[in-house]
């Protein structure tokens, strides 16, 4: 049995989109064992996926070169791995791939294609293309190492019976988020004919979906109530969830549920759509040159107006479903 460590500390939509890349190739290579070594509170995204080991680690435990020296010693002594996968490529993973490689192993990263995003969010590029999907970038770390790996980016429903909507109307940065009294009136004109399940996390964001809950009939918020493992059950069972280019759309993948993804100042174009997402159901705003302005949704407006967010119209968004 062929053992790669393989490592990603980042946000939790990065982390996510791993899943269907470790489930496919392990799949087509039944030989081969990976130890995904990653934050604690990630754990639940990996259960019960064959030959897949997840180690969960809290990253201040590790502060500093002697912190990062002592992680990868004690990775080496727990788990004799044959190859090293580097799938973040950041200063704390660049140098653990320098302790690895000192110590004689293979160590294989992936390249995040930061010149093409550059290119491809400055402004005043007006020829947009698609760049390779994150999963694509993951699945040639394997490549690499000499593995065969086809990625069918293919939907795999989990559970047979579905039924309501889900809504995730939050995001990290504003860039990626639809207006609040957007996605409210969004919410409102839903749950006339489905339920609605509100999804979210965090103090703030339970208190506002509460309250959305309070008066909007046939809505029910699910924010703060339920752990990760009860969350990915529950959209799971959804006929469809609605995300902003958020970790929601991914985890809509990894169970299976067809995502309705909203974009603003972000584009599917950078390569973050959601395994298996179909990009029919994607909506933005469509005629803006400036997008995408952002990979992650973190700029300011250049022009000031935020078009990406006040022209969008909700209507799109329930055509599609």
């Amino acid at each position: 049995m062929t053992r790669i460590l393989a490592y990603r500390f980042s946000a939790f939509g990065d982390v996510a989109m791993t899943v269907p890349v470790f489930k496919e190739f392990l799949e087509q290579n039944p030989d081969v064992e990976i130890v995904m070594v990653s934050r604690k509170n990630f754990e639940a995204l990996f259960a019960g996926i064959p030959n897949v080991i997840f180690k969960g680690i809290n990253v201040d435990d590790y502060k500093g070169f002697f912190g990062l020296r002592r992680l990868g010693d004690e990775l080496i002594k727990e788990f004799k791995p044959d190859y090293i996968a580097n799938l973040h490529d950041v200063i704390r993973t660049k140098i653990l791939d320098r302790i690895y490689r000192r110590k004689g192993f293979k160590v294989f990263k992936i390249n995040k294609g930061k010149e093409e995003k550059e290119h491809l969010t400055d402004v005043w590029n007006l020829n947009k293309v698609q760049l390779k999907k994150t999963v694509e970038r993951y699945a040639d770390v394997f490549r690499e190492m000499g593995f065969k790996v086809e990625l069918s980016q293919k939907l795999r429903p989990v559970s047979e019976h579905k039924t309501g909507i889900g809504f995730a109307p939050f995001a990290q940065h504003k860039g990626k988020m639809l207006p609040l009294e957007k996605s409210f009136e969004l919410a409102r004109l839903l749950a006339q004919k489905h339920t609605v399940y509100f999804f979210g996390g965090g103090k703030k964001e339970t208190e506002t979906l509460e309250s959305w809950e309070s008066k909007i009939p046939n809505t029910k918020s699910l924010s703060g109530k339920l752990s990760l493992t009860e969350e990915l059950q529950k959209i799971s069972e959804l006929e469809v969830m609605i995300s902003m280019d958020s970790a929601n759309m991914h985890l809509a993948s990894l169970m299976g549920t067809r995502c309705v993804s909203i974009w603003c100042e972000t584009h599917p174009y950078a390569g973050f759509l959601g395994f298996g997402q179909s990009e029919e159901d994607v909506v933005q705003v469509k005629d803006l040159s400036c997008r995408p302005c952002s990979v992650f949704g973190d700029k300011e407006c250049y022009r000031g107006d935020w078009a990406c967010l006040e022209e969008f119209t909700i209507q799109k968004v329930i055509d599609k479903i």
